[in-house]
């Protein structure tokens, strides 16, 4: 495992088992991880709708709020963390639906199905594993969400295939996360607390695009973006960081699987 995998786990690990505070309970800015949560699209019925202790305040957009979801849907979160966005999908899926969360921190995973079972939610499970290499079935999902953790993923190719393998044809994903406009200042770079924070291990907006296309996927679009030194300085992975405005994105990202081409002539050309 790579030295960026071994930080993040430790970092995350350690907000999953409350040895450090999730970002906005920490001193560093914020009342709470809902005023976190709302700042990033966020509304007050989904705060209120999921379990105590599923919301860490941990990301830097609403996926949800671009994925309309049909009930009996199989949808995918990547980097699901405490189950904040899997149990929100979990609603919309309803019983004939399933939610799959995979996380690669051992104590989300053990933290988010502890919610599960305590909160009654049969059509979602969470699975120990790596987006590089995703613990699920070729062509097995409808939608994939994402919240602020592709840009923490070293081989962002692999984590891209893994996305265009896994949707069915004529899958979607809602992604939110981070990408960089402009170059990131030396000292950025050499603090190890930039890359856990969601900054240095981003890529720029061009090859982020670029690379989902590469991948398989198409019509690919940022549907929406706000600046994101308001929202990443200070916060708990990133506490002392200072981003200079205009040098990173959230981006919300849409965009397809092809539809699988059932036509004779298309088959055949």
């Amino acid at each position: 495992m790579t030295q960026e995998k071994e930080l993040v786990k430790e970092v995350y690990g350690a907000i999953a088992t409350n040895a450090v505070q999730s970002c906005c309970e920490s001193a560093c800015g914020c009342d709470s991880t809902t005023a976190a949560s709302a700042a990033v699209g966020y509304t007050a019925e989904e705060l209120a709708a999921v379990p105590q202790g599923a919301n860490l305040g941990l990301g830097c957009g609403n996926p949800l709020a671009l994925a309309s979801i049909t009930p009996g849907e199989t949808v995918l979160d990547l980097g699901s963390g405490a189950g904040f966005d899997a149990f929100l999908a979990a609603a919309r899926v309803g019983p004939a639906g399933r939610v799959i969360g995979v996380d690669m921190t051992p104590q989300m995973i053990e933290k988010a199905k502890a919610n599960a079972v305590q909160n009654g939610y049969e059509n979602v499970e969470f699975r120990l594993g790596d987006i590089e290499q995703l613990p699920v079935a070729d062509a097995s999902v409808d939608l994939i969400i994402s919240n602020c953790v592709l840009n923490l993923v070293p081989d962002k190719t692999k984590a891209f295939r893994e996305i265009a393998r896994v949707l069915k044809p004529g899958g979607r994903i809602a992604i939110s996360d981070i990408v960089l406009d402009k170059l990131l200042p030396k000292e950025l770079l050499d603090k190890p607390e930039s890359y856990t924070g969601c900054i240095s291990g981003a890529i720029t907006r061009a090859e982020y695009l670029h690379g989902l296309q590469a991948a398989g996927l198409v019509d690919v679009e940022v549907v929406s973006e706000q600046d994101a030194a308001p929202l990443l300085t200070g916060s708990c992975c990133g506490d002392g960081i200072e981003i200079p405005v205009g040098t990173a994105t959230s981006v919300q990202v849409a965009a397809y699987k092809p539809a699988a081409c059932c036509s004779s002539s298309c088959c055949s050309s």
